[in-house]
């Protein structure tokens, strides 16, 4: 497997970077890196691995000596979109719960559809939106998109499985994509209506302690039936689990379907999470997934379409100041490359869109 070409830990991230910072040259060289030995097309090709990552970079810049590379990865991207909905649509057939590597978008169909959209390819695209809309379904008393597996990876599921709220892994990255399309006017029939399920979910599980709104980052069976999550408290403020990525794709859904109410209590509970200490406490490297640079990057973009000023300083100043980890590794989502993007005040490339912002 070239590693090169991930996204999230790979020469296609610091791609990225360069990209964004305008050196060509050192951006020409991350490339040539991504791509010895090939760029891999498999069942595992996602918006952070293969050709779909490749595509993704690729499209942030429009240079004539990568006209074919675009091309034969954008070609690519469509092949692995196309085999993996043909998968999840007889999952559902046989009304089995899925994966939520189906859909999620680090490795699912949402982040193939966050490449569809980067590189125009509208009607492919609409059909990632058909999906999402059939995921948003119930099956029985469960939400379409309960999963079989646990949140995490190396610790047996729950038992029952579990829904995640998270934006990498849960069903706010969904929620975030078909909310974009829809402000895009790339609409499919029941488009409005699954954003309104899954912000009805969402309702169901907002909490509310000490004045701060917030939502738990998994909800398992035994939650349903108490009708309350175990987790009692909001815990770091991350953009992958944590209220920052839950607040921006409810700010995102609220701006496509014009509600003013839902925009002001997303915008309401990003705000109570970065001016309560206990939860800045939690933060504790600088990674975009996990840290400081993921807080940074979500705030840029809630403060810009925010109804009410959102101060950006104390979270700049929290970034820069956070100490760099002597071993942190070179990668977009966990290492140097994501946090010295989310340090560059421009999105030339709009990079931030991997991570379902804009």
């Amino acid at each position: 497997m070239n590693a090169g070409q991930s996204l999230a830990d790979g020469a296609a991230g610091v791609a990225l970077l360069h990209l964004e910072t305008g050196n060509w040259p050192a951006a020409f060289k991350a490339l040539r890196q991504a791509t010895a030995g090939g760029v891999s097309i498999a069942s595992g090709a996602s918006l952070f691995y293969g050709g779909p990552a490749l595509a993704f970079v690729l499209a942030a810049t429009d240079q004539p000596g990568l006209a074919q590379a675009r091309a034969i990865t954008a070609e690519g991207t469509a092949t692995v979109t196309r085999h993996r909905l043909d998968t999840a649509h007889r999952r559902i057939d046989r009304d089995e719960q899925p994966h939520f590597t189906e859909y999620d978008l680090i490795r699912g169909l949402t982040g193939l559809g966050v490449t569809l959209r980067r590189l125009g390819d509208h009607d492919l695209l609409r059909h990632v939106l058909d999906y999402l809309v059939r995921l948003t379904k119930p099956r029985g008393s469960l939400p379409g998109w309960w999963c079989c597996n646990g949140p995490e990876r190396n610790q047996p599921p729950p038992t029952g499985g579990h829904a995640n709220l998270g934006m990498a892994h849960g069903i706010t990255g969904p929620l975030a994509l078909l909310a974009l399309t829809l402000s895009d006017g790339v609409t499919v029939n029941g488009h409005a209506e699954a954003i309104g399920r899954i912000c009805r979910w969402l309702d169901t599980w907002q909490q509310d302690t000490d004045g701060m709104t917030w939502w738990p980052q998994t909800i398992t069976l035994s939650d349903l039936r108490r009708g309350a999550p175990d987790q009692q408290t909001p815990l770091r403020p991350s953009w992958c689990y944590g209220t920052p990525g839950i607040a921006r794709a409810q700010q995102l859904a609220a701006q496509a379907l014009r509600d003013t109410n839902r925009q002001r209590l997303a915008e309401a509970a990003f705000a109570d999470c970065i001016t309560d200490p206990t939860q800045i406490q939690r933060l504790t490297d600088r990674s975009l997934c996990h840290g400081t640079a993921g807080l940074l990057a979500t705030a840029r973009r809630i403060a810009a379409d925010a109804l009410t000023p959102t101060p950006l300083t104390p979270i700049e100043d929290l970034h820069r100041h956070a100490t760099p980890d002597t071993d942190e590794p070179e990668g977009l989502l966990l290492g140097t490359t994501g946090s010295d993007l989310a340090a560059v005040a421009t999105t030339t490339t709009a990079w931030d869109a991997c991570l379902l912002l804009a």
